[in-house]
């Protein structure tokens, strides 16, 4: 493997948190988001059947945080590759997200590493999301993996 690319000042902003981004989730968001995936679960889409759940009203989708906050919280982290892939993410629910809360989310990245691959070198950014509600409890993490690389130059 070549020399590695992560810095100190990469090393410096593991575990720092960033500004919080706080939105207000919205009754017709969850619905037109659930219609948009093909979701007619009651509890997302129909507010008197959603009435008669456990919930007592309705509730987000589990896939909805990820397209509520257009512009999520970011780390200070200087990339030092030009492409990057999503390497993908694990999603830990704890509580239902009904309209009318108040979101708040956070990220902080929590490890680098890199690997040789058939691009060559890798560089990993692990970061990690929480998203919390207007009374403190945190409804959900998430855990998303980040690639990047530089292509091969062509011959």
């Amino acid at each position: 493997m070549a020399e590695s690319v992560i810095t100190q000042e990469m090393r410096d902003v593991i575990g720092v948190e960033s500004e919080p981004v706080t939105q207000e989730i919205e009754k017709g968001a969850i619905i037109r988001f659930a219609q948009a995936i093909g979701d007619s679960n009651p509890l997302f889409t129909d507010e008197a059947a959603a009435r008669k759940s456990r919930y007592g009203g309705l509730i987000a989708p589990p896939t909805f945080l990820r397209s509520v906050l257009a512009n999520p919280p970011s780390t200070d982290l200087k990339i030092p590759y030009s492409v990057g892939l999503d390497g993908g993410s694990e999603w830990e629910y704890f509580e239902p997200v009904r309209p009318g809360d108040r979101i708040t989310h956070t990220v902080q990245l929590v490890e680098l590493f890199e690997r040789e691959g058939r691009m060559g070198s890798m560089l990993f950014v692990v970061r990690e999301g929480r998203y919390v509600n207007q009374f403190g409890t945190l409804v959900a993490t998430e855990r998303t993996t980040g690639i990047h690389y530089d292509p091969p130059q062509e011959a």
